[in-house]
């Protein structure tokens, strides 16, 4: 959303300096963090995946789908990331399209990327991905339940990343307006182009299903380690996704 001061791509001045700050330190070390638990994660599926799901989020939160007039929304990519990649990859793939988008084209101001990411690639990623697992049951039965879960998550991802900017906002907004006056819009706003967002994920993670349901992280990974299965367990949940609609 790009059109009013409440868009989730915050802009320099939005929050106070220790305020932004703060949520610089979060970020780093959620990145951080991320980084280390990727490589634990990281095998030869995941790893190219990876990119084509960078470039794939990249290129479609140029792309903005109206939710009322004058107001749109675009494609955020937590959910749909968490899903295919895993939860680790998939923040460090948000937080690369976030700092890209904040240097080249503005999008975002730059003394604001630490709340962005906080916001889009932390919060909103941990969110959808907490969906996912909770649930992964239902995904694995059948193809209906896997788009029921990814586009559940989907929608989570946005809601939850706009309750991070009321949450930075009530700690140190600087823009002129109250958490009070925001809270209605900026959620009512956000769970619609969130279930634009879980629509988006659920036919994107679809069409992997119909290709190659191997590549979905979410099916390959056990609900007690959150490691990939051994190649036959990979085998006989892809196949209960193509099995059954």
């Amino acid at each position: 959303m790009h059109t009013t001061p409440l868009a989730l791509h915050m802009t320099d001045g939005l929050l106070n300096a220790p305020t932004a700050l703060l949520f610089g330190a979060i970020a780093l070390a959620g990145i951080g963090f991320s980084l280390v638990k990727a490589r634990a994660t990281l095998d030869d599926r995941t790893a190219p995946m990876a990119g084509l799901v960078a470039a794939f989020v990249f290129a479609a939160q140029m792309i903005n789908f109206p939710v009322l007039p004058g107001v749109s929304g675009h494609l955020l990519g937590g959910a749909l990331v968490a899903i295919l990649v895993g939860p680790w990859v998939g923040t460090l793939c948000v937080s690369i399209v976030l700092v890209v988008q904040s240097l080249l084209f503005a999008d975002g101001g730059l003394t604001m990327l630490g709340a962005n990411i906080t916001n889009m690639a932390l919060l909103g990623t941990a969110a959808s991905y907490l969906v996912a697992v909770a649930l992964r049951p239902l995904a694995r039965r059948n193809r209906s339940g896997l788009l029921v879960t990814a586009f559940l998550a989907g929608t989570i991802n946005t809601v939850m990343a706009s309750v991070g900017f009321l949450l930075e906002y009530w700690i140190g907004g600087a823009a002129g307006f109250s958490v009070a006056q925001a809270v209605l819009p900026m959620l009512g706003i956000h769970l619609l182009i969130g279930i634009g967002e879980g629509i988006i994920t659920a036919l994107t993670v679809g069409a992997v299903a119909a290709g190659r349901p191997d590549l979905i992280r979410l099916l390959r990974a056990t609900p007690s380690s959150g490691r990939p299965t051994a190649r036959g367990d990979t085998e006989s949940a892809s196949g209960t996704v193509e099995g059954r609609s």
